[in-house]
């Protein structure tokens, strides 16, 4: 597709370790979604903030390492929260992932330490994530927008 980073998002990959920023400019330029960076290295209060509200469920956030991104999906133009959208973003970043030959794991599919290693799409990555979840009658976190180091 072409799709390239906005100077807002190139600013927050400055700041974020190289090897995820190197993926997700990596991702921009093949994947079939656009989309732009929205988190990547955050402090303590705003960690607690986002703890305290239940968009996240650790202190141990690797977004306080900057070892994490936050990815948001445009369709059209508009910033899209659907989650179908986001397994396109994860394709894009799989693919980034074993180009560069860095380990990722996707906040979708926890169950799935290195998206590099996963054998098929990341829509069935998720899907499995929860069928796993769901075996252990425990409700599954999907945090589709997050990527991470590993």
């Amino acid at each position: 597709m072409g799709y390239k980073l906005g100077k807002g998002s190139q600013k927050k990959l400055e700041v974020i370790d190289e090897r995820m920023a190197a993926v997700v400019r990596y991702a921009i330029g093949v994947s079939k979604q656009d989309f732009s960076v929205i988190c990547g290295l955050r402090t303590i209060e705003e960690q607690k903030a986002l703890v305290a509200k239940g968009a996240s469920q650790t202190m141990k956030s690797k977004h306080l390492d900057g070892l994490a991104v936050d990815l948001m999906a445009y369709v059209d133009g508009r910033g899209c929260w659907e989650l179908s959208v986001y397994d396109e973003i994860a394709d894009a970043m799989k693919r980034a992932a074993i180009e560069i030959d860095v380990a990722v794991r996707w906040g979708a599919a926890w169950t799935v330490t290195d998206i590099r290693k996963w054998d098929g799409t990341m829509e069935q990555a998720m899907n499995s994530y929860i069928d796993t979840r769901r075996s252990q009658d425990r409700r599954p976190f999907i945090d589709a927008p997050h990527f991470e180091l590993i």
